[in-house]
C-alpha cells in the first residue's frame, strides 16, 4: 500500500462532482504529514509525472482546481468514474480535416470563453492616437537610455 492510497480509497467512495478540502483534511485521510513542497501551487497541477499523490487523485478519477496555498484548501472535480479512466489517454484526439462540419476539430475551442459586448468595434485601434505616441516615445526612450548603457 503506498503513502497516498487511502486518498484515492476516499475520494473513490465520494458521490460528489466537486469535493471542496483542506489540506489538514487530506492530511488526516491520508495519516501523514504532506510535503513542504505543498506550499507550491505547481505541486498541485495535474500533471501524471508531477508526484506520487498526484497519481492517486487522477486514477481516482478526479483533478485539482481552485487550489489555494496560502489557506491550504482545494477543491476536487470528479471527471469520471474510476472505471471510465484510460492509461494515458491523450488530450485531445485527431479527426480527420473532413469532418461532417468540415472544419478542423480545434475550431470553436474557446466558444463561449468571452463575451464581446455589443457595439465594440474589433476594427477599432486599442489604443487612441495620443496614447500611442507617447507609448512610442516611452520605448524610444528606454532604447536612448540601453544603447547610452552599452556606450558608456
Amino acid at each position: 500500500m503506498g503513502k497516498y492510497d487511502r486518498l484515492g480509497t476516499y475520494l473513490r467512495e465520494q458521490n460528489k462532482v466537486l469535493l471542496p478540502l483542506t489540506f489538514a483534511e487530506i492530511e488526516r485521510i491520508v495519516g501523514v504529514k504532506l510535503p513542504k513542497s505543498q506550499e507550491y501551487q505547481a505541486w498541485w497541477s495535474n500533471s501524471p509525472s508531477n508526484n506520487v499523490m498526484t497519481q492517486v487523485w487522477l486514477d481516482a478519477g478526479y483533478r485539482t482546481e481552485q487550489v489555494d496555498t496560502e489557506r491550504r484548501r482545494l477543491v476536487f472535480r470528479k471527471i469520471a468514474a474510476p472505471s471510465e479512466l484510460q492509461e494515458s489517454r491523450p488530450m485531445f484526439q485527431h479527426a480527420p480535416l473532413t469532418s461532417l462540419s468540415g472544419r478542423h476539430p480545434i475550431f470553436g475551442a474557446l466558444k463561449g470563453s468571452f463575451v464581446i459586448q455589443p457595439g465594440w468595434d474589433l476594427a477599432s485601434p486599442a489604443l487612441e492616437a495620443d496614447d500611442l505616441r507617447a507609448l512610442d516615445d516611452g520605448v524610444q526612450n528606454t532604447a536612448d537610455l540601453i544603447e547610452r548603457g552599452l556606450r558608456d
